[in-house]
Parts: C-alpha cells; sequence; structure tokens
C-alpha cells in the first residue's frame, strides 16, 4: 500500500511528517544532489480498522536484521508484539526518505522517529478510548492491541485498536518531542526475537529480487568493456568499435541487442538464451591506453597525486619525536583492494511500459533506494516522480556491489524493448565490476618513554575516492568518466590511545580504480594501523599490550569493554623474552588483543558501538599458515534492542573480518581487475571458522549504538598482533597468507624447513 492509497483510507490512524528538501552531502562526502519532494507526507506509523498495525522505515535491512529490531521498537511503544507489526522498508512510494542506509546508523539515528511516531499512536488511541469510555486517560492502558481501563462504576471496557480507529481518518504530524517508555518499563526491546524475515526465506516465499518475475518479463545480459574495474578515463563510454547483430539474429529467443556508447545488451525471452546470446554475440573494442600499473597497489596509492587535509594536531610532535631518551618507531601499514564478494551475483527488474502513463518502476536489492531513483532519473532524463523503487531482499553486500549497476542495465533494456526486462550479472561482470573496497596506505610515527608512556603520535592515512557512478551512466556518456575526490580517509583516524602530542592527516585521492565503501570504510584500515603500532610500542617498552592499551585508553566504556574481554579471554600477560621465538617448534601459538570504535561521517564524526577482539592463534612455522583458534570479541552497543541481532552481527562481522584479513586480495593485471571469480579470490571455508566467544556490555538503558560494523574494525590488528606474538614476526600488510607468512619468517630468520619423514622399521 503506497502512501496515497493510506492517507485516502477510511478506518485509519496514521503519524505522518511533511516531505522536506533532500539533505545535500556534506562537502567531500558522497551522496545524493537530489532535489526531489514528493507531494504526499511520509508516514512513519499507521494502525488500520482490520487489526493491521504498519511501520515505515526509509533504510533497507541488508541481513543485519532491522526488520525485526524496528518491529521491536514500534511494538514496544504500542504494547502489543513484534509479530503484530508490519515493517515496510526502503521502498520509495511508501517509507520516508531517510538517505542511505550505511554507517551502522538505523537504530541509532533512523529508529528515533519510528520511536515518537509509535508512541505518538499510543497516546492517540488512549485518547480514542478515554472519549469513548469516558475515562480519564491516566485509567488507561495499552496491552497486546486493545485499550484496557475501569469506569466510575468499577465495570471493566476495552477496545481493539481495530475498533476505536473504525470509521475515523486521523493524521498527526510526528513531534519528537513526544513522551516514549521508559526503558525500565520495557518488554519488548531488549528480548531476543527471532527474525521475521527467516520464515519466508526458509520456506521459498518471494523476498528475493532474483525470484521476481512480472507478466511479459523478458531477461536481459550485459556485455562489458575490457577496461574491467575502471571509471575513469576518456576510453571510458568511447571505446566501442562495433558490434555485428548478426552474429546472434539466428539464435532462439533473441529480441533485440540495445547498444548506447559502451553500453551493449541483449533481450531475449527466456535466461539461457540472453546468456548464450551475450556470449556469442560479436563486439569488437578499441585498443586500451596504456593504463597504470596497479601490481603494487600500495607504491601506486602512495604515489598518486593528493591533497592533504589537516584534521587533529596537538602539542609539539617534531619536538617529542626528537628528543634523544625516547624509543621512536616508524611504520608503513598497507590494506590492499577487497571484494565485497556477494554470494549471489546482482540482479533487477525494471518495467519502462508505463512511462507515460503511469509510474516507472524498479525492482532492486539496492542499499539506496532513494539515491538509486536519483541515478536512474538522470540516466533516462526522467522525473524522479515517475519512478518507483520496490525494495527487496538481496545477496549480502556489506557496503555497494553491482547492485545499483543492474538496475540501470535493466531499465536502459526495458527502455529499448517496451517490456519488463530482468537482468541478472555473471559471476565474471559481479567479480570484475563491483565497486571495490578501496586500498589504503598509512604512515604512523610514534614516540614513547622507555617505561612505556605514549609520548607523540604522527599518523597519515592515504584514501583513494570511492564514489563509483552507476555502469550505466559512466558507459552511456550520461556521466562524465573523472573520477571525484571526496574525503572519505577520515574515519576512526583519531587513534583512541591518547598522547600529549599528537597530529593526523588525511591525503585525499581521485580514484585509482572503481571503488565505494565497504564495512568499516576506511576506520578498518585505520584501526589496523592505531593498534598495530600500540602492541609494537608495548613490545619495544617491554609492556604487557594489554597493560599499554589499557593504559592509553582515557574512555571509561572503552576500558571496561576491553578489560571484560580480557577477563573472558583469561588474559595473561606476554613474554617479552625474544629468545621464546627462536625455539625449533614448528606449530607455535599466539594471543593478540585489539580495541576500536567506529566512528563515521565527516570529521570529526560520531561513533557507533565500542569493540574489542582477542585472537588466538596457530602458525605453521614450515607452511606460513596462521589457524584461528578461537576469538573473544565484545562489543558496548548501548541498549540492544534484540540481544540475539546483534550477538549475530558480531558474528557475521567475525566471519567476514577473518576472511579479509586473511585471504581477500584484488589482483590486477595490466591496470584492470583480474579476479573474476572465486578461484582467483578465495575466501574463508565453514572448515576454518574458529570457536567464537561474545561478551555483550549491559548498557540497557544508554542510548543505542550502530552494531552493524563496528566489531569488525578491530579484527585485523588483533591477528597480525596474534601472529606476532607466537613468531616475534610483524606483519604490517594483509591479508596474512600463508606466503605472506613465510616471507616474513623467511626474511626474521624464524622460517623452518620442513621437517624430514620419520624413518620407519623394516
Amino acid at each position: 500500500m503506497n502512501r496515497s492509497e493510506l492517507l485516502a483510507r477510511d478506518g485509519c490512524l496514521t503519524v505522518i511528517r511533511q516531505p522536506a528538501v533532500p539533505v545535500k552531502p556534506a562537502p567531500g562526502q558522497p551522496g545524493s544532489h537530489s532535489t526531489f519532494v514528493p507531494v504526499v507526507a511520509e508516514v512513519f506509523v499507521a494502525v488500520l480498522d482490520d487489526g493491521r498495525i504498519l511501520a515505515f522505515n526509509g533504510h533497507v535491512d541488508l541481513g543485519t536484521g532491522i526488520r525485526t529490531s524496528l518491529a521491536q521498537i514500534v511494538a514496544e511503544e504500542l504494547d502489543v508484539e513484534a509479530a503484530q507489526v508490519q515493517m515496510q522498508l526502503g521502498h520509495t512510494d511508501a517509507t520516508p526518505n531517510q538517505g542511505p542506509t550505511i554507517a551502522s546508523a538505523t537504530i541509532q539515528i533512523s529508529a528515533v522517529p519510528l520511536r515518537c511516531a509509535a508512541a505518538q499512536a499510543r497516546h492517540a488511541l488512549i485518547e480514542l478510548a478515554s472519549r469513548r469510555f469516558g475515562i480519564p486517560v491516566a485509567n488507561l492502558r495499552c496491552d497486546g492491541g486493545r485499550v484496557f481501563g475501569e469506569n466510575d462504576a468499577g465495570a471493566a471496557c476495552s477496545a481493539s485498536f481495530a475498533d476505536l480507529v473504525k470509521g475515523e481518518r486521523i493524521a498527526l504530524t510526528l513531534d519528537l518531542q513526544t513522551s516514549v517508555k521508559d526503558p525500565a518499563t520495557y518488554r519488548v526491546v531488549g528480548k531476543s526475537s527471532r527474525r521475521v524475515d527467516l520464515p519466508a526465506k526458509a520456506s521459498g516465499q518471494l523476498t528475493f529480487v532474483h525470484d521476481m518475475r512480472v507478466p511479459g518479463m523478458l531477461h536481459g545480459r550485459v556485455v562489458r568493456p575490457p577496461y574491467s574495474g575502471i571509471d575513469a578515463g576518456e576510453f571510458v563510454g568511447t571505446s566501442l568499435r562495433s558490434v555485428d547483430e548478426s552474429s546472434v539474429a539466428h539464435l532462439p529467443g533473441v529480441k533485440a541487442v540495445v547498444v548506447i556508447g559502451d553500453f551493449v545488451g541483449v533481450v531475449a525471452v527466456r535466461e539461457e538464451q540472453a546468456i548464450r546470446a551475450a556470449r556469442e554475440l560479436r563486439v569488437t573494442w578499441k585498443p586500451l591506453p596504456g593504463l597504470p600499473s596497479m601490481d603494487d597497489p600500495a607504491a601506486a596509492i602512495a604515489s598518486a597525486p593528493a591533497k592533504r587535509r589537516a584534521l587533529l594536531d596537538e602539542g609539539d610532535v617534531d619536538a617529542a619525536l626528537a628528543r634523544d631518551d625516547v624509543i621512536v618507531i616508524e611504520r608503513t601499514y598497507v590494506w590492499p583492494y577487497q571484494m565485497h564478494g556477494s554470494i549471489g551475483p546482482s540482479c533487477a527488474v525494471a518495467d519502462y511500459r508505463a512511462a507515460d502513463t503511469g509510474r516507472i518502476t524498479v525492482w532492486s536489492g539496492t542499499q539506496n533506494p532513494v539515491s538509486l531513483r536519483y541515478d536512474l532519473a538522470q540516466l533516462i532524463s526522467r522525473d524522479e516522480a515517475d519512478i518507483d523503487i520496490v525494495r527487496m531482499e538481496a545477496a549480502g553486500c556489506y557496503g555497494r556491489n553491482c547492485a545499483d549497476d543492474v538496475c540501470g542495465d535493466a531499465l536502459l533494456l526495458s527502455r529499448a524493448v517496451g517490456a519488463p526486462v530482468r537482468v541478472q550479472l555473471s559471476r565474471a561482470d559481479e567479480h570484475l565490476w563491483e565497486p571495490k573496497g578501496t586500498g589504503q596506505v598509512v604512515k604512523v610515527r610514534g614516540a614513547a618513554t622507555r617505561d612505556g608512556e605514549l609520548l607523540a603520535y604522527d599518523f597519515a592515512s592515504r584514501y583513494p575516492s570511492n564514489d563509483a557512478p552507476i555502469l550505466a551512466a559512466l558507459l552511456t556518456g550520461q556521466v562524465p568518466p573523472t573520477g571525484g575526490v571526496f574525503e572519505m580517509g577520515d574515519r576512526t583516524a583519531v587513534s583512541p590511545y591518547e598522547s600529549p602530542n599528537r597530529r593526523f592527516v588525511c591525503d585525499d585521492m581521485a580514484p585509482l580504480v572503481r571503488a565505494s565503501w565497504f564495512r568499516g570504510v576506511s576506520a578498518l584500515p585505520n584501526s589496523f594501523a592505531h593498534d598495530s603500532f600500540a602492541d609494537e610500542m608495548a613490545a619495544a617498552t617491554g609492556v604487557d599490550p594489554l597493560q599499554f592499551k589499557l593504559h592509553h585508553l582515557k574512555d571509561t566504556r572503552a576500558v571496561e569493554l576491553v578489560t571484560a574481554v580480557a577477563a573472558r579471554a583469561g588474559w595473561t600477560p606476554r613474554s617479552q623474552d625474544p629468545s621464546r621465538w627462536d625455539a625449533g617448534q614448528r606449530y607455535v601459538r599466539g594471543r593478540g588483543v585489539a580495541y576500536a570504535r567506529y566512528v563515521h561521517s565527516r570529521f570529526p564524526g560520531f561513533g557507533a558501538a565500542w569493540s574489542a577482539w582477542i585472537a588466538d592463534v596457530l602458525v605453521d612455522r614450515v607452511t606460513g599458515e596462521v589457524r584461528v583458534e578461537r576469538v573473544t570479541v565484545g562489543q558496548d552497543t548501548g541498549t540492544m534492542v534484540n540481544p540475539d541481532g546483534v550477538r549475530h552481527q558480531l558474528h557475521g562481522n567475525v566471519v567476514q573480518v577473518l576472511s579479509r584479513s586473511l585471504k581477500e586480495r584484488v589482483r590486477f593485471v595490466d591496470g584492470r581487475v583480474a579476479s573474476r571469480e572465486w578461484g582467483s579470490y578465495p575466501i574463508l571455508t565453514f572448515a576454518e571458522l574458529p570457536a567464537l566467544d561474545v561478551v555483550l556490555m549491559p548498557r540497557q538503558g544508554e542510548p543505542p549504538m550502530g552494531a552493524g560494523e563496528s566489531a569488525s574494525v578491530p579484527g585485523p590488528a588483533a591477528l597480525a598482533n596474534a601472529i606476532y606474538d607466537a613468531t616475534g614476526v610483524r606483519i604490517v600488510a594483509p591479508p596474512f597468507t600463508p606466503e605472506t607468512v613465510r616471507a616474513a619468517l623467511a626474511q626474521a630468520g624464524r622460517l623452518l624447513r620442513s621437517p624430514q619423514p620419520a624413518a620407519t622399521s623394516a
């Protein structure tokens, strides 16, 4: 049900707000430049006379379980069960414009108006009951979708929500100052709740965009240019030489070949026919110019032009580093380009048929429905009011994969053939063209006294930008392939470990390859540097790393979290005797500790949840293999709406960051992305999962913090620190593959030769 239908309906109580002009992106930040303002009010909560309770949020569920948590928030304020609330997420014609689903901000920020709207609805329902029964508001209560009370004669009175709104058409303006419930009285929020989305997925009901079917739907496939993963340069959109349509004219089911600039697509009756046509279509491309080498991404990032941006400068860093009575360490940390690596390639369905008489509809797995609507409107030169994005479930993205790109593909093909078209990318297209999580180079210098007091910290992060306009717009020339420079390298750029002299800067750069935000954005590489360096400084000064970090943490909640995780893990002080690494054991064990708080948005930003890891690893000094045996991970999320949901998020973060830290790295050939299937981009397997112990801090009543990303941020440093504890070797550039670890062990003289096979008796 869209907003217009809902607001025109009798027997309905709604809480609304008038649409506002969309917020413009902050300077230096990515975002939509839309100015579109709908004419129909935005609805947050609706109570209907058929018994339904509807709630609307502009963000989407990317597998984090927010559909369940948001339903719990509404249910709590209305005194009903979460199962009684139907959540609508991300549908542009039904939900409020609350911006993109990023930075773990849904519960932390965007759920606030939903909570207030539900509370307003409760107050209004009680007022209706008060008038009907002649009972003071103070003597009425809600429970289970009914309002209860006693009249002056002591007779019990009750009415269902449905009965109270029957014949009414009430629209209340959202009031963010509405009185909400005391957290001490919560019955739904803070209690583990089953995921409301899982039954439909488990039983094969229509939830995934890949399964969407529309009457008269055709199937499309795209033929991408040879400059895989590159979205800037004069050749982008201008490299097509010819397309021989006759090469597929004889194939069954082929309806059209669509060519616009460098965009090439085919449409057929059946999916397998479209796949075959895309494979056999003869396309000739112009020779590509020589592209900058990406064989060594760190060197490419370090040498690219950049503009320095100061973040924080306190004390006198240079003077502290120049003292002759301190220990000075200088390190460069390198983060690789990585993929979102969605198991399912991106898919979309577009229906352009109603462009002149109705609405253009796109069914999508996007994380940014409103931004996508703007991009698609620009692509086909239509008004945003003409386009409706229906958000459906998709393969997990953890940031931006090709979910938006495939919508542009489907829309161009649908417009060309005058029919709804479904496009699903191939595995190679998804791998080669998805906007990558960008590489990063971080340089750190620090000084400490010989007894372990951190005196100075000098930090510089180089972060290539991550705009990634949708491919269809680039390939058709609708958007110039110039590569904008954004300020995105400052997430958690300031170390949590404080010192009297510190300086933090970011070097902002144009993109080197097609990139977009990925879980943790720059916070994860920045924290890898912060916590690896703190660990190294602790070792250099002979202080236990846990003790060193706790001493330099000034955030009370951080200290309490790290202490709780250490207690759960049974932390013991690490030996500072280097001779332990010279023994001849093949298999050595180590432990590493790391802490971070994900600080997102433009500097100084605002923090999400606090998180800490202790990782236990086993390293094979012959093969270089690292086996993670146990991870103890803790998080302070403030109020947890659904503790099971938070726990599941920690599980997912740990699994993914183990894979990113141990295995994942995009490979390039001749400056282009070359990782086109799982063989060239391996990910963690089930057999490699460690034992996992979760510590959730009891903070009910505190403001809820974003839980979707924080637990990933300390992970890489915890692993690197554990490898050091086991081997005495410091690795500053993930992934920690056997080859990387072997090379580091060999350089340190700690690589063991393969043991001789044991002798057998005759």
